[in-house]
């Protein structure tokens, strides 16, 4: 298949987990004999246009124009990605499916899909009001809204945990068969010959302290604010720990004044932005991994601790909840309730034993049930499904025209073939 892939982030540029989750699924369909083009938002210094092994990378610039707000920075972004992709397939011809990745790039697939009749095919990683607990001013609104359209027009939405389905269904009133759960995965590779670096280590902790490492934006639905509020009752019953908070985010002043202000300012340590290998050294140097979020539609960074052979602590709420089993592959503590999260962190702590359980059962599972290639065949399979809903559509058209006399008939048998993958949007509109 000739498939173009729709995102505002992709490696080196690195926001959230969209960019990964791209990057990997892109060259597993590469090795399985498929065309992927990435078009995407070009930020500093690297090439507008590139091939990623084996994938076609175009890049756009985004300041012609110098917007207002977010959501003009937004549209002038999708004007500029649709301009780009109009112009490769004018060059190479169309593509055979549309892949769009969240809401930021939601107008330039609809543009592309109506403009040169090709299925569109959406993964929606998180939703607006999953992120804020609720749709509360105009700009969130406008987001929701973004995100119901492209789930609309999409002949097929990828979602990436059962929680989401749900949310999806809940929120935009899809039809439960038009929603297919595929999971994110990691590269069992990642982590392969790379071991404990002491000397790496001792930049952010001392070789006598435990060290409990959070990795992701600081932003409030990660729940970084009740780790910290965990540390003291941890550090009351086990004083050899350090808190290791990796990742950038709006709320670093905040979490640096609440570790002051609990008087563990020297037990808790901001490495800010890590990269790429460095987080894998990260993961290796941690004795555990808490991830506390109250909202995670999937969870990708619990797959890497996992990976890395490193315990992993994690809220019961969304796809962190699917991942781990309390107890066989991890911890699970109550969402948003610091006394739970200190709980489970001490029980590791104080439970060799436990810990080596735990990690030789997270990587089994990670290795056998998150792998990109399989996730990369059920890909493909709902592009093939996309792809026969929006032919048998056509049928349907053809059918409803003939009967009104305008065209030739279509031959009934071909549309019988097709007509079972087609589903109407009325159900929901």
């Amino acid at each position: 298949m000739k498939i173009l892939m729709l995102t505002w982030e992709y490696p080196p540029r690195v926001v959230g987990g969209i960019a990964r989750v791209v990057n990997d699924l892109s060259k597993r369909l590469i090795k399985d004999g498929h065309q992927v083009t990435v078009v995407t938002y070009k930020e500093g210094n690297v090439p507008y246009y590139e091939v990623d092994k084996g994938v076609e990378v175009y890049r756009v610039d985004n300041f012609i124009i110098n917007a207002n707000n977010f959501i003009d920075w937004i549209m002038q972004l999708n004007f500029n990605l649709v301009a780009k992709a109009s112009e490769i397939m004018q060059k190479q011809g169309k593509f055979d499916v549309i892949h769009a990745h969240d809401w930021l790039v939601a107008y330039a697939a609809k543009t592309l899909k109506h403009s040169y009749d090709i299925p569109l095919i959406s993964t929606i990683h998180a939703t607006e009001s999953g992120r804020n607990s609720g749709i509360r001013d105009e700009q969130q609104k406008y987001i929701n809204d973004t995100e119901w359209m492209l789930t609309y027009e999409s002949t097929e939405v990828i979602v990436n945990s059962n929680y989401m389905k749900g949310e999806l269904q809940r929120l935009f009133g899809l039809p439960f068969e038009k929603i297919n759960v595929i999971p994110n995965g990691v590269n069992p590779l990642n982590y392969s010959g790379i071991e404990r670096d002491y000397d790496f280590r001792r930049r952010f902790a001392m070789d006598n302290e435990k060290m409990i490492l959070f990795i992701g934006r600081l932003v409030y639905e990660k729940g970084i604010q009740h780790l910290i509020a965990a540390m003291p009752k941890i550090l009351s019953r086990y004083n050899d720990a350090k808190l290791v908070v990796a990742g950038k985010g709006g709320m670093i002043d905040e979490l640096r004044a609440q570790a002051n202000y609990l008087g563990i300012g020297e037990k808790v340590y901001f490495a800010g932005y890590v990269n790429g290998k460095d987080v894998n050294k990260l993961y290796k140097a941690a004795d555990i991994s808490v991830f506390p979020s109250t909202y995670e539609p999937f969870g990708i960074v619990a797959l890497e601790a996992m990976l890395a052979e490193t315990p992993v602590v994690v809220s019961d709420i969304g796809g962190l909840n699917e991942i781990v089993q309390h107890r066989e592959n991890g911890m699970k503590c109550y969402a948003g309730n610091a006394n739970s999260i200190a709980d489970s962190i001490l029980e590791l702590l104080f439970d060799p034993q436990l810990c080596a359980n735990v990690v030789k059962k997270a990587k089994s599972k990670v290795r056998n049930e998150y792998n990109w290639n399989k996730i990369a065949q059920d890909t493909h399979f709902i592009y093939k499904k996309a792809i026969c809903e929006t032919v048998a559509e056509k049928q349907r058209k053809e059918i409803e025209q003939a009967k009104a006399g305008k065209v030739k008939k279509s031959k009934e048998s071909d549309l019988k073939k097709l007509i079972p993958f087609s589903r109407k949007n009325q159900a929901y509109a």
